[in-house]
């Protein structure tokens, strides 16, 4: 009778538990938690949900840009289950605010914002159960990926409607279409090599910077560790970066360019001797600096740099 009682119990708890994470999330996608709530809904037994918990730091005083930019992606994602019709309670999506949950992050040894767990619904979580933040960026494609792989669980990541492209092309092809017409009797700056050569080299710089991979990955912008308050704009790993540090090898990318455009100007100008020494020592000033900053960049990102070869 005793043990029938007991099992009675945990049974009615567990109900109580899963009607309330439903009813919270009934009225908000993502649950948000103190410590009371984590450590009665998600630490304690009986459980049979998971629970993907957001560690993070919104309060304005945190200025912490990444941890909006990643609840953003994240509401995405906890609003694509919620409202699909494979909804169920076996999975609830949930963050702990550094303000209103500081013990929980000194529970867990957090000291880092934002981080993503998950708490599977038997056993601890393993190593697995931690997102790679600074690794697969916190874009809500890469976040159902992971939900997937630790739930069995295929979110269909539905974004609301976003006219701002589709304007901004619409835009800019009406001021192509434009100027065109202006011009329809002069059409001659169309084979300008000059201009030619420019957005070539536009292009060449854009996708060498690495700005494909940030719209594939969608990393933030910046890391600020919420300890220290640094900011790094370099990622320390050469599986990840930051949009800052495209934007950096985009520039001094741009700068060793002009270098060797100044360099084979004076080589080949037929302005007179002074300006073209000008332009020499120029180029060649600019080539070393920038150039130098970008091998700078690649060792602290391949920490084996400069390689060494083993002669036999």
């Amino acid at each position: 009778k005793s043990l029938s009682e007991f099992f009675g119990c945990v049974c009615t708890l567990l109900s109580e538990k899963v009607t309330q994470m439903m009813e919270w999330a009934s009225k908000r996608s993502v649950i948000r938690m103190n410590g009371e709530k984590f450590r009665r809904f998600v630490k304690a037994p009986p459980r049979n949900y998971s629970v993907v918990i957001m560690f993070t730091a919104l309060q304005p005083q945190r200025q912490c840009g990444v941890c909006r930019q990643a609840d953003e992606e994240f509401q995405v994602l906890a609003n694509s289950w919620r409202y699909s019709s494979a909804f169920t309670n076996k999975v609830f999506f949930a963050s702990v605010d550094f303000d209103e949950g500081s013990d929980v992050f000194q529970m867990l040894n957090m000291n880092s914002a934002p981080t993503f767990l998950h708490f599977p619904s038997k056993g601890k979580p393993r190593r697995s159960d931690s997102y790679e933040l600074q690794v697969r960026g916190f874009a809500a494609e890469q976040l159902a990926r992971w939900v997937a792989d630790r739930t069995d669980l295929h979110i269909r990541v539905i974004r609301p409607p976003n006219y701002v492209g589709p304007l901004l092309l619409g835009f800019l092809l009406a001021v192509i279409g434009g100027l065109a017409y202006l011009r329809r009797h002069n059409l001659e700056f169309l084979f300008n090599k000059n201009v030619w050569a420019f957005s070539a080299l536009s292009f060449v710089l854009i996708m060498t910077s690495g700005q494909m991979w940030n719209h594939i990955r969608g990393p933030p912008y910046a890391h600020k560790n919420p300890n220290t308050g640094q900011v790094s704009y370099i990622h320390g790993s050469s599986q990840a970066q930051f949009v800052a540090e495209t934007h950096i090898v985009l520039l001094f990318n741009a700068a060793v360019t002009m270098g060797m455009v100044l360099l084979c100007e004076a080589a080949t100008s037929d302005m007179d001797i002074g300006k073209r020494k000008i332009m020499c020592v120029a180029g060649i000033g600019l080539v070393m600096l920038f150039f130098s900053w970008l091998l700078s960049i690649f060792r602290a990102k391949y920490h084996g740099y400069p390689y060494s070869f083993l002669m036999s």
